[in-house]
């Protein structure tokens, strides 16, 4: 714990400008780790290859693919089961009679889901931006792309490495595990295979496995030492553990119960700065050696807080630099962004 706090303090003199980054440790200096979530996905529609492979392009530490599975077993990138809003299938006649409604964790969802197709079907839809309205420089790339498989990111991981002579970090999150599980598409040996074909076995490898669920994570660490992340959030709790709310799991208690069993946590961004200021968690997590990623940072005005909003930006932007470097000031170890390009900018002074 001495380690953890001697690091955090001179994170805090590097930000202050008070220790040359030239003399920085490596291990200080290349922190926090920058995560590009679904990609550059305020460029390019969300979890696309172009949407990864431009992040990657742009510095990302890692990438980060949220991985669903098809009818026939394999892992996709979406953010959900769900694809009407990602993808073209409303408008293949082909579908139309997949179309129904499905309780997940809880929640009604009407649509078309991964795991009534199979990979073939689902090549032949092609992925729209998610957010039209927000973002509509990005309508330029819809129907562009496929929806790429988990092994598909790899592979170009594996490229782009030997392109650029650096290591990328792949950050998966295993969506909805436990529906999954129950209809008997399970992630966990779909995904440490492909991760095992491709290198990644130990703690030492650029990977993190998240999940907002637990029952996911403690199986996973049953199976594997790569390193585990246990997703938060301010309101609810995890779906397979009725009765459990995050806020428990965020406790002095809870926290050195999640130690057990993952290597960090990620909460939002508001659990890390609230309106009164920056709260407690990183230092209760650190304490309990955990690591804190959090998420997810966007340049847009309706996702940032009030104080960082610019109402005169035309593109509806506002002070995203100041945003992330109040919540690199807070000690975090990473953070997911949409916009990594920008992100990086941002902190180059103290990385």
């Amino acid at each position: 714990m001495i380690g953890r706090g001697l690091e955090r303090i001179g994170r805090l003199l590097l930000l202050m400008g008070l220790i040359p980054l030239s003399t920085a440790p490596a291990a200080m200096a290349s922190e926090p780790i920058l995560i590009a979530h679904r990609g550059a996905s305020g460029e390019r529609p969300e979890h696309t290859l172009a949407s990864y492979e431009r992040a990657i392009d742009q510095g990302a530490d890692y990438v980060e693919p949220d991985l669903v599975l098809t009818k026939d077993g394999v892992l996709v990138a979406r953010h959900e089961n769900e694809i009407s809003g990602t993808t073209d299938v409303a408008d293949h006649p082909a579908f139309a009679d997949r179309k129904t409604t499905k309780k997940i964790d809880g929640v009604e969802m009407a649509g078309w889901f991964t795991e009534d197709f199979t990979l073939a079907e689902l090549r032949t839809l092609h992925a729209r931006e998610r957010l039209p309205d927000l973002r509509p420089a990005n309508r330029r790339f819809n129907d562009l792309y496929q929806i790429p498989t988990f092994e598909e990111i790899l592979k170009l991981v594996r490229a782009k490495e030997a392109e650029t002579g650096r290591r990328i970090g792949l950050y998966p999150e295993t969506k909805h595990p436990g529906y999954f599980a129950k209809i008997g598409l399970p992630h966990q040996a779909a995904l440490l295979d492909l991760l095992g074909r491709y290198g990644y076995q130990s703690e030492a490898d650029p990977v993190f496995i998240q999940s907002f669920e637990v029952g996911n994570l403690k199986a996973l660490r049953a199976a594997t030492r790569l390193r585990l992340i246990q997703l938060v959030d301010a309101d609810g709790g995890p779906a397979d553990l009725p009765g459990t709310t995050y806020a428990d799991m965020l406790t002095v208690q809870g926290l050195s119960d999640i130690a057990a069993y993952a290597d960090g946590i990620g909460p939002s961004a508001a659990q890390i700065i609230a309106p009164e200021g920056p709260t407690a968690l990183v230092g209760r997590a650190h304490d309990a050696g955990l690591q804190v990623h959090v998420w997810t940072l966007r340049m847009e005005n309706s996702f940032l807080p009030p104080q960082y909003q610019r109402a005169d930006d035309p593109q509806g932007r506002g002070d995203f630099a100041a945003w992330v470097r109040a919540i690199v000031a807070a000690g975090v170890d990473g953070l997911f962004t949409d916009f990594p390009g920008q992100a990086k900018a941002a902190l180059e002074p103290a990385r």
